[in-house]
């Protein structure tokens, strides 16, 4: 009898564990079959891409191991890409995150009018893209172009933005602060109107003045969004492609043949799709590792309400 009422007992939890599980997928089961068609299944597929060298079509016919590795790190191309791409993330995220910091910090102060400027420091999440690739095209043109305009108002000689060696990662560096300092504002704005005023209201009874509020309230209190923004502004850099693809094409003299361009110039101009997906996968492992270090060391520096 005891055991006969243990295993209809043990028969009723498996139900309920069978139902409850059954329940959770209903829920679940969506975004993970999404996950797995566009996520996990591409990366498998880019491993065993990068395994293989391939015919134009994209068809494996020749399994090599990792000789695509080796053949790319030993690259003086490739490294000269990588060079490139450490540089344009290191012109890129500081940049655009003091910028936006600072407009944020500005747009938060309660003056008549602010909301207008909180849509002009906002204005560019707007834009796609390709739209301000086109827009600072002009501006970077050597002849017609507003900064060289400017530079010959002065006195100067006109800068070959896009077309020397020595400006062009400069230049495609300062569009793409342009094109991202727009969601980092909004973030971080959101972030600093998180703060409570009782705190400020506190220090001032105390005789805090404005820096001291900045340094001991603002930026500790803010520093969960700083962090959130410079793990996904560091992942975007090192993503970049559409401003490359439209200003520079990877030139002049592959100075501005970033990782993620390289990829596609291998995939799709030379139809090397072994060598892509290699390029792919060193990739993935550098922005993996980059995001663990911020999460190991930045995490720490992050005070939580």
């Amino acid at each position: 009898m005891v055991q006969n009422a243990a295993a209809i007992a043990g028969g009723d939890d498996l139900k309920r564990s069978l139902r409850s599980f059954g329940t959770g997928m209903m829920f679940v089961g969506p975004s993970l079959f999404l996950m797995i068609v566009f996520v996990f299944y591409p990366i498998l597929k880019t491993i065993y891409y990068s395994l293989y060298l391939t015919d134009p079509r994209g068809v494996p016919v020749q399994f090599v191991g990792v000789e695509n590795y080796t053949q790319l790190l030993a690259s003086d191309s490739f490294q000269l890409s990588m060079k490139s791409t450490f540089l344009f993330v290191l012109y890129t995220v500081p940049t655009s995150i003091l910028l936006a910091l600072f407009l944020a910090v500005l747009a938060n102060e309660r003056v008549r009018g602010v909301e207008f400027f909180r849509v002009i420091f906002s204005s560019s999440l707007g834009v796609s893209v390709a739209a301000g690739s086109t827009i600072w095209l002009f501006l970077f043109h050597p002849s017609i172009g507003l900064f060289n305009h400017i530079l010959k108002t002065l006195g100067a000689s006109p800068i070959q933005w896009l077309t020397s060696p020595d400006w062009a990662l400069t230049s495609i560096a300062l569009s793409t602060v342009w094109m991202s300092v727009g969601f980092n504002f909004i973030v971080l704005l959101g972030g600093l109107q998180n703060i409570s005023e009782e705190l400020y209201e506190s220090a001032k009874i105390d005789g805090a003045g404005y820096w001291v509020n900045l340094f001991r309230i603002t930026l500790p209190l803010l520093s969960p969004t700083l962090f959130f923004v410079t793990v996904v502004t560091v992942i975007h850099s090192f993503q970049s492609f559409g401003q490359i693809d439209i200003l520079t094409k990877g030139g002049p003299a592959e100075s501005t043949n970033l990782i993620v361009y390289s990829i596609y110039r291998d995939a799709f101009i030379n139809y090397k799709f072994g060598t892509a997906s290699a390029q792919a996968m060193i990739l993935f492992v550098i922005i993996l590792i980059a995001t663990y270090v911020q999460f190991k060391v930045g995490e720490k520096r992050v005070h939580y309400q």
